[in-house]
């Protein structure tokens, strides 16, 4: 990043408060990933039924759950892996979209049109019963998870391409390009692919936020990451069983981790499409 960049990275989060909370939101989740598993006070995968259930306290930060383990650190360790698979499932539906999209929109004709029905066809069902079906198929491990999510994200980046590269393959600067030989692949890939960066840049950051729910979702209903692995939805599943005992702890922290990712990158969207926006520079 240059220091113009940074500069105006600063900028726009001044001039936007709550896009500097969700950056600092999204920072600390990444470090807690990173970092997670030296800080966390205890093993989160080893059992002492002796402090089973156990409020929160100073000892355990967020309680304890039916086995005993540490809520808190179990809940740093999910993070790492809900992050890995929303990054890796989003990275890999946005390079393959952006790519096949800005190739159909650029084209146009039949390939175009055939592209846009296959996706009408995928968004036509829901997105989330697809990756049920996707993973019941190919098994609930975290690699068909990470492919599911990608395939189900895949129509967001495809259309999207579609349409921003469709409005401005004739433009001035596109003939000027091929006029001065470029290829129709180079034209996609250096002129027009990174003209569309900016405004995919709001897809990407919500897709990361919808991505995390659905890994999570998945694992709640018993089709995604398997116990005893720390995971969100996992901790969510195993303590609805025991709110109507008064244990909130258990369901509460772990709600409140999904509900501040998701809400991060959401928030953070916005500010995404203005800090990459050249527009904005003026």
């Amino acid at each position: 990043m240059t220091s113009a960049t940074l500069r105006h990275s600063v900028w726009i989060l001044r001039g936007n408060p709550l896009t500097a909370v969700a950056a600092a939101g999204v920072f600390l989740f990444v470090l807690l990933a990173i970092f997670g598993p030296w800080i966390v006070p205890y093993d989160p995968v080893v059992s002492n039924v002796s402090e089973a259930l156990q409020p929160p306290s100073a000892a355990h930060l967020a309680g304890t759950d039916q086995l005993g383990r540490d809520v808190f650190s179990r809940l740093v360790i999910a993070a790492r892996l809900d992050l890995a698979i929303a990054v890796s499932a989003v990275g890999i539906s946005f390079v393959i979209g952006a790519v096949v999209g800005s190739f159909c929109g650029y084209a146009g004709g039949r390939l175009d049109r055939g592209v846009g029905r296959f996706v009408d066809v995928m968004m036509a069902f829901p997105l989330f019963v697809l990756a049920m079906a996707m993973v019941a198929a190919l098994g609930n491990r975290i690699e068909n998870i990470v492919i599911a999510t990608a395939i189900i994200n895949l129509p967001f980046y495809i259309r999207f391409a579609r349409a921003e590269v469709n409005v401005r393959r004739n433009v001035g600067w596109v003939e000027a390009a091929r006029a001065c030989g470029e290829s129709h692949f180079s034209v996609v890939l250096r002129f027009l692919l990174p003209n569309i960066l900016p405004a995919m840049a709001v897809q990407i950051s919500l897709n990361l936020g919808w991505a995390i729910l659905n890994a999570a979702g998945l694992s709640f209903i018993g089709l995604g990451v398997k116990p005893p692995t720390p995971e969100w939805g996992i901790m969510v599943a195993e303590g609805a069983r025991f709110i109507s005992t008064g244990r909130w702890w258990l369901v509460a922290f772990p709600g409140l981790a999904l509900m501040l990712a998701v809400l991060c990158f959401n928030l953070l969207g916005d500010g995404m499409r203005d800090i990459l926006d050249p527009r904005m520079r003026t």
